[in-house]
């Protein structure tokens, strides 16, 4: 492992450490594997490589693998709704009809876990774990038993055999995820143990007019083409979305309603919905039509977001100003909520009671994030003015730029897209590496091989990025207002 980013030092498999040493200009690292670590060969070596970093560079040479889930089943429709489930989560998948085939693809592959039907036919499932339990040494893999029945007599026949956990048909797809994660957790190395998901941020306006949508499009280009994250944008305002407006769209592309509508949602069918943008975010489109929107139940939207979490490092959702049922389930979903407002009384109004009602359902306190935009605007109440009406700090204003922002939606070209230079631009800038430091110090909890280059990555020209901009553009003070 080489590469030229000073002061990495970070866990490996089973603990080790990469150690760092500089001099003449060029880094040698030393590198020490226990024989337990990697007692499945080169090739289970090569597989667990140091985790991701926010460098494009070190990403590039350093994205980790996939954990590899080994599916012994029998029936066809088991095995491709358990395959689902796992490829939903962002594991690789292999898959057996029976327990030689099994045998075979556990010696050569190494994974991860091992999900085993009971049923096979005249016992073989209970003797393909008692093999791999004979033969496996010290590199334990945990085996996933799920059987017909769940008595007593049938439990303890399984974990005879070496079983580490047992599950009944019919199997819920959220306890086999569950399960899996846990025995993971358990038995795996903390590095690939819980791969960290993305986040979902959800974009929600104080009122209409207040300029969402326009921070949630150029929030997500922003993200992709200055950070170089994997993005999906959805729009959630379902009876009158603008995404194609502001991204010049025509009426003839596909929407949630395909999605919806299909027998059954997944990730597969999410992928070709969804329309990538010339910027790089993939979008998931607005019913075309208010009536079509009645396609949508109100708890689509929080499934679809829960699909794509694992495939994209954010995704975000614009949803609508009003608090139905269906934007109560997506902001329940979102890891954050940014909320906007204006610097008007109606939206200081509304700010006050959404915080009210919010607060009674028992999220976070730093689930939300306040944003006012146009936060110079002419005439507007000011950032101290705001923060005293809603005894609360305003997180990011971000300034006005009327004519920057009204040619990005009538030509259809986000300026983040076109003027990312802008003052706006700029401005906006402050709220996306705000997001982006989110996700980095959660990564870090996850893996603190993640902290230098992430945490490094979203500082980067963070200062610069403001300095020759209005007071107001940088982020506004934290600490409550005096009266």
């Amino acid at each position: 492992f080489a590469w030229r980013d000073p002061g990495v030092l970070g866990p490996l498999r089973g603990g080790q450490l990469i150690s760092l040493a500089i001099g003449g200009g060029s880094i040698l690292a030393w590198l020490w594997l226990s024989r337990r670590t990697f007692a499945g060969g080169p090739e289970r070596a090569r597989r667990y490589t140091p985790a991701n970093s926010a460098s494009p560079k070190l990403r590039d040479s350093l994205e980790p693998m996939p954990i590899r889930i080994l599916i012994v089943d029998a029936d066809s429709g088991t095995q491709r709704l358990f395959a689902q489930a796992c490829r939903d989560q962002g594991y690789e998948v292999s898959l057996a009809k029976d327990h030689s085939a099994g045998l075979k693809l556990w010696k050569r592959d190494k994974p991860d876990l091992i999900l085993l039907d009971a049923s096979l036919p005249r016992g073989r499932a209970y003797e393909m774990a008692s093999s791999v339990r004979a033969q496996e040494g010290s590199d334990h893999v945990p085996i996933v038993m799920v059987t017909v029945t769940s008595d007593a007599d049938e439990r303890v026949k399984v974990f005879r055999a070496g079983a580490d956990a047992q599950l009944s048909q019919p199997v819920d797809p959220r306890e086999l995820v569950a399960r899996i994660r846990s025995l993971l957790v358990r038995f795996g190395p903390p590095d690939v143990a819980a791969p960290v998901a993305g986040r979902i941020i959800a974009f929600y306006g104080a009122k209409g007019g207040a300029g969402t949508t326009t921070l949630a499009v150029n929030s997500a280009i922003a993200l992709r083409r200055e950070l170089q994250r994997r993005v999906a944008l959805v729009d959630g305002r379902l009876q009158f979305g603008d995404h194609r407006i502001f991204l010049d769209l025509g009426l003839d592309r596909k929407t949630i309603v395909d999605a919806v509508t299909a027998p059954t949602i997944d990730v597969d069918l999410l992928k070709s919905v969804m329309v990538q943008h010339s910027s790089g975010v993939d979008l998931l489109l607005s019913p075309p039509t208010p009536e079509s929107a009645d396609h949508v139940r109100h708890d689509d939207l929080p499934k679809i977001l829960g699909l794509l979490r694992p495939q994209y490092d954010f995704v975000l959702v614009d949803v609508e100003s009003r608090l139905d049922e269906t934007t109560l389930h997506v902001l329940d979903s979102a890891d954050s909520v940014m909320v906007v407002m204006a610097p008007d009384l109606p939206s200081v109004k509304d700010v006050r009671m959404l915080l009210e009602t919010v607060s009674r359902l028992g999220w976070e306190p730093d689930k939300i994030t306040l944003i006012l935009n146009r936060a110079n605007a002419a005439g507007g109440i000011s950032v101290r003015g705001v923060e005293s009406a809603l005894e609360r700090s305003i997180d990011y204003a971000i300034i006005n730029e009327f004519g920057t922002a009204i040619t990005a939606v009538n030509t259809g070209a986000p300026f983040m897209f076109t003027r990312p230079g802008s003052l706006l631009g700029r401005s906006l800038m402050e709220l996306v590496r705000g997001i982006d430091a989110r996700r980095a110090v959660r990564h870090a909890a996850a893996d603190p091989t993640l902290a230098t280059a992430d945490l490094r990555s979203v500082g980067a020209g963070a200062g610069d990025a403001i300095e020759s901009m209005p007071p107001v553009a940088s982020r506004a003070r934290r600490t409550r207002p005096t009266s």
